[in-house]
């Protein structure tokens, strides 16, 4: 195991919720960012040139609109957080195929940490 293989590997993403997802996706169009998919249930990708892509998802109204910045981890398996890291939840496998980890940091913000899923 390398050093490498312990630590991030810079911004994978931010994930945007949203109380319009039509909205939201159209705002990051006129700012050149391409929709790269949608779901049937309000939410999608997009993406500008070859930096993070941003993921938007539709919450109900009573819902506060959040946004979380994602982590790229190359090896779930292989990460350990260091001692000054406070891990919210460990690595688990997501719906959409990947794994996620979050952690908090020492002023009280989520970071989504995000790994390939098991092979």
């Amino acid at each position: 195991m390398t050093t490498a293989d312990m630590t991030t590997e810079g911004i994978e993403a931010v994930f945007l919720t949203t109380h319009n997802w039509g909205r939201a996706a159209k705002f990051f169009q006129s700012l050149g960012y391409e929709l790269e998919f949608s779901t049937d249930h309000d939410s999608g990708q997009l993406r500008n040139g070859d930096g993070p892509y941003v993921f938007i998802a539709e919450v109900p109204e009573d819902q506060e609109p959040q946004t979380r910045i994602v982590l790229k981890v190359a090896d779930a398996d292989a990460f350990r957080p260091g001692p000054d890291v406070e891990v919210v939840t460990p690595f688990e496998d997501t719906h959409y195929g990947t794994r996620e980890m979050t952690v908090r940091d020492p002023d009280g913000r989520l970071w989504s940490l995000q790994a390939p899923a098991e092979k």
